[in-house]
């Protein structure tokens, strides 16, 4: 009886293993090559709902898309994630270059993808989008209506009153906009590429994306590239100079007045940019299918990235709002 009882718990622990299958993948966008990972349920049965993922600012797939990924395939979505041009295992030049032109025919591009694989029904194509990553997620949406549904999380929506937050008021987003400028035209006109930090590795560094230490905090152990940190994927602490025009210099809350696409925003007090900038952009939204989760944990930024209850609250919303008509 006791072996009988080992044996059932066994293929009862493989069987919760086996709830999701990788694939290693790739697709063009723009003719460039974009390397990703796709995730589906155990023996997928056709017409899935799919969900492709824009994650934050220089991320790595591995990083919060990966967490999220596992578990939405548990849920029975086909997931794909995927290093964006320019980084980790995707293709094209220069590298670490933050493009809003690009992430945004990058999601689209995707979706091409999405749709050529016979598990997805491709009237349930979805797009999630994690801290900055909603800003193109959600720009992706207003012009690609294949896209269904959008989810944000954590979001990161760059506008000027969070690039005064973050770069020390108008004087400060001025002057890194001049210098990014500055770096595009050099590259334009030699082909150098000029780079900055994303994170302080030094408390003398001025000139880093972010300059905020527990952001350095978080980011800067991904740097460590030893073999037996391989599976972190490629995150590196540099991104373009000229990158900074991409970020500090766009407005998102434009775009948002367009937003028809049903979306799910979910967010905290202490997530990227507070509480005031979500809700007020929030409200901006005109689609009539809309719903504004927070969560009273106020939890912060990292939470959304790594933190299994954090990320499970939040798959659960996100799960319950893609399955709702």
């Amino acid at each position: 009886m006791k072996n009988i009882v080992l044996v059932f718990l066994l293929f009862f622990s493989l069987n919760l293993m086996a709830q999701y299958d990788v694939e290693n993948i790739s697709f063009q966008s723009e003719g460039t090559k974009v390397a990703g990972k796709l995730f589906l349920p155990t023996k997928p049965t056709k017409n899935l709902p799919a969900i492709t993922v824009m994650g934050p600012v220089a991320f790595a797939k591995e990083q919060s898309p990966l967490q999220y990924a596992t578990r939405l395939a548990k849920e029975g979505f086909v997931v794909l994630i995927f290093d964006p041009r320019f980084y980790g295992e995707s293709a094209g030049e220069p590298r670490r270059f933050e493009s809003r032109k690009a992430k945004v025919a990058d999601i689209q591009a995707s979706v091409d993808f999405l749709l050529t694989r016979k598990e997805v029904n491709p009237k349930k194509i979805y797009a999630l989008g994690i801290c900055q990553g909603t800003n193109w997620t959600i720009e992706a949406s207003t012009l690609d209506a294949r896209i269904k549904k959008i989810a944000l999380v954590a979001s990161h929506l760059l506008t000027p009153e969070t690039a005064h937050k973050y770069c020390g008021g108008q004087e400060g987003v001025q002057a890194k906009l001049e210098k990014a400028t500055l770096a595009k035209q050099k590259f334009e006109q030699t082909g150098e590429v000029d780079y900055i930090h994303i994170v302080q590795e030094n408390a003398e560094d001025k000139t880093a994306l972010l300059l905020a230490k527990p952001i350095a905090d978080w980011y800067l152990p991904w740097g460590n590239h030893a073999p037996y940190f391989a599976f972190r994927g490629t995150w590196e602490n540099r991104i373009t100079q000229m990158s900074e025009l991409d970020i500090w210099g766009f407005d998102v809350g434009k775009i948002m007045k367009n937003l028809h696409t049903p979306t799910l925003m979910i967010h905290s007090d202490n997530a990227a940019t507070g509480a005031e900038i979500p809700k007020k952009l929030f409200g901006t939204i005109p689609s009539e299918n809309k719903k504004l989760v927070w969560f009273e944990e106020k939890q912060v930024q990292f939470q959304f990235y790594e933190e299994s209850l954090t990320i499970d609250k939040a798959v659960f919303e996100i799960t319950t709002w893609l399955q709702s008509k």
